[in-house]
């Protein structure tokens, strides 16, 4: 997956526009607007806590860390078994799973209050009052979709596209 990024003027565009990617077969799920407080965006389809935040970056890292770490200690307690206990393989990998998932639900605990690092570009824009339109879209139909929205809607801004979504948010 991949997401593309449109700067939109108004709702009553990012209407016409989220109109026309359900009618390409875009799942409404896959579409998130975001705009600055206040703004009603009605029936639009809000961009959620994944999408406005730190957190999936955040849970990447901490799983990453806290992976490693629990790895390391694993790997100390198997070399060194306190109080003459016989650790093998199992409490290694048990203890880095341990620590793969502390590290994920810590960093993700902070990640869920920071605003996305990925979206900073965006904040004057969406502070004079413009919508952001993140649209997921199978890579082998980013040109199709960048086409559609080019070719109905020239008020729309396209601002680039991001390389790899995971699918789970």
């Amino acid at each position: 997956m991949r997401r593309i990024y449109f700067l939109i003027p108004d709702v009553r565009s990012a209407k016409s526009i989220v109109n026309e990617l359900l009618l390409a077969r875009i799942e409404e799920r896959r579409i998130h607007l975001l705009a600055k407080e206040g703004t009603p965006l009605e029936d639009l389809p809000e961009a959620r806590v994944a999408q406005s935040s730190d957190l999936i970056p955040a849970l990447e890292r901490g799983a990453a860390a806290g992976g490693i770490s629990g790895l390391l200690a694993g790997a100390l307690a198997v070399s060194f078994p306190p109080a003459g206990l016989v650790l093998g393989g199992g409490a290694l990998l048990g203890i880095t799973l341990f620590g793969a998932g502390f590290g994920a639900w810590m960093s993700s605990m902070v990640g869920i209050g920071l605003p996305s690092g990925r979206l900073e570009k965006f904040d004057a824009a969406i502070a004079r009052g413009e919508l952001l339109l993140m649209i997921d879209v199978p890579r082998d139909r980013v040109e199709e979709i960048e086409a559609i929205i080019a070719r109905h809607h020239p008020e729309a801004e396209l601002e680039g596209l991001e390389p790899n979504i995971p699918e789970f948010p």
